[in-house]
């Protein structure tokens, strides 16, 4: 029913945000509603194949020939989300390490898992994270509605019908799919079936090879599954445990989402790409949903995937490390 009423509304990406406010309605009033795990995986590796198809030789000669541009805008997002995490934490309104831990701008399961490993509230982590997800989300249909779909032309029909293809290209692709979860879960990255799917399917696309199909029926239930998954992380519990920062954690992710929309408008600036693009690109919000709310317009999504892949990785790598050395460093400060 939501889907249906954001769609009579226009708004981008509706096959994700109705799914996820539903889970958040859920969720808060107490049903006990969980998504499968394999189902969840599964769902980031059709989302990945459908990605590949927008990939292709161009996007590695954008990125090379403004690389400086593209590791400064990545650093400046990664900065300035722990700056702050920093500052809410040093304030007092968001309790213990949490604020330090979840500003890491990307990997929010992840980050949940160490947080706990680490002492942190796992909770109020989990609230921040989603909450910036969330924000993200709302804030680029808002802006999609009132401006429109970005400047690109839209590609070659990448959500096909089931009629529009035959079994053998739908076997193919499922076999791509679970090949994916199989990578992913082996390589032990977040989000590695999604990564591990983009990265087969670009390949094959690139090469000539095949190319993967996704059917509009199989995108939904995607769609469907990764925002029910988003959603129930919003828990009564977890919302209860941080109302008292709440308005803080809202505060934060929005003055973020306005910073990495300012460096957006420097990619507009220097590349001459449309808005949207760029606001999609340098949006700190979870790498599937932006890749949902990127093939629901016409943005150019390699290249906000690529900025946003870049993104992730070094989020992956350095956040753990900068949330301890943080949390150390403010334990110490108030010791």
């Amino acid at each position: 029913m939501l889907i249906i009423l954001l769609k009579l509304v226009g708004v981008p990406a509706a096959l994700l945000l109705g799914p996820m406010l539903a889970g958040i309605l859920m969720a808060t009033r107490g049903w006990t509603v969980t998504v499968p795990r394999p189902g969840f995986l599964a769902s980031q590796a059709v989302i990945g194949l459908m990605i590949a198809h927008y990939f292709d030789p161009g996007l590695l000669v954008t990125l090379t020939r403004n690389w400086p541009l593209v590791i400064g805008v990545t650093l400046a997002i990664f900065v300035a989300s722990f700056a702050l995490g920093y500052l809410l934490m040093r304030s007092g309104k968001v309790p213990g390490s949490a604020a330090i831990w979840g500003s890491a701008p990307g990997g929010a399961a992840p980050m949940v898992i160490l947080a706990e490993a680490y002492g942190a509230d796992a909770r109020l982590v989990a609230v921040i994270t989603y909450m910036r997800v969330l924000t993200v989300v709302v804030v680029a249909s808002v802006l999609l509605t009132l401006v429109g779909g970005g400047g690109q032309p839209a590609p070659d029909r990448p959500m096909l019908l089931w009629q529009d293809f035959d079994l053998m290209a739908l076997g193919l692709t499922l076999v791509i799919a679970l090949a994916s979860v199989v990578v992913g879960l082996t390589l032990r990255i977040p989000a590695g079936p999604m990564i591990s799917a983009m990265v087969i399917g670009g390949l094959l696309n690139w090469g000539g090879v095949a190319m993967p199909v996704t059917p509009v029926p199989l995108l939904v239930a995607a769609y469907a599954l990764i925002g029910w998954r988003i959603g129930l992380t919003f828990s009564r519990e977890a919302v209860a445990a941080a109302a008292r920062s709440l308005p803080w954690i809202i505060l934060s992710s929005l003055v973020l989402v306005g910073l990495c929309a300012g460096l957006g408008f420097l990619l507009v600036w220097q590349l001459g790409i449309d808005p949207v693009t760029a606001y999609l690109a340098t949006s700190p919000g979870g790498l599937d949903s932006i890749a949902i709310i990127a093939v629901s317009t016409h943005s150019d999504t390699p290249l906000v995937m690529a900025l946003q892949t870049m993104r992730f990785l070094v989020a992956l790598s350095l956040g753990p490390r900068v949330a301890v050395f943080l949390s150390k460093r403010i334990n110490k400060t108030s010791s």
